[in-house]
């Protein structure tokens, strides 16, 4: 059973509403992440952003952060890890963009044991093969998002 650390944001409260600079409406810009209460086990992390209002469309795989990395600041998110394939066809960040209405997104952090050294046109599916049974704790970050 995977511990639990504690992911916030600056830009945004949990369950709020995500700025439009950090989506389709704005810059496009990764949104500023934050994490604690991280566990010694920790050697990296994972991060995966979904939208499950889309069917889990896939905004965001970020592998391989550093396990001394405790933020990944606004708009650079990508150079702290690797980004892998997002829903749109691109790597890295592809911020909120739903076709009409409030759509809410998922940040999900995993703190593992070990880098998993994938390639950076990973899937979510390879990420999460990847990350099971080497996921020593976890955290979720929900926003909404409306065009």
């Amino acid at each position: 059973m995977a511990g639990t650390l504690t992911l916030t944001s600056s830009a945004f409260d949990a369950g709020g509403a995500i700025p439009d600079r950090y989506g389709c409406n704005g810059d496009g810009l990764s949104p500023p992440l934050s994490w604690t209460d991280v566990p010694d086990e920790a050697d990296s992390f994972v991060l995966i952003v979904t939208d499950p209002d889309a069917g889990g469309f896939v905004h965001w795989l970020l592998t391989d952060i550093p396990g001394d990395a405790r933020e990944l600041p606004e708009g650079e998110g990508d150079t702290a890890g690797v980004p892998g394939r997002n829903g749109f066809g691109g790597i890295g960040w592809g911020g909120p963009c739903p076709p009409s209405g409030e759509h809410r997104y998922v940040f999900e952090l995993l703190a593992v044991s070990e880098p998993l050294g994938l390639t950076g046109d990973a899937t979510e599916s390879r990420v999460r093969a990847a990350a099971d049974g080497r996921t020593v704790a976890r955290a979720q970050l929900s926003g909404t998002y409306a065009r």
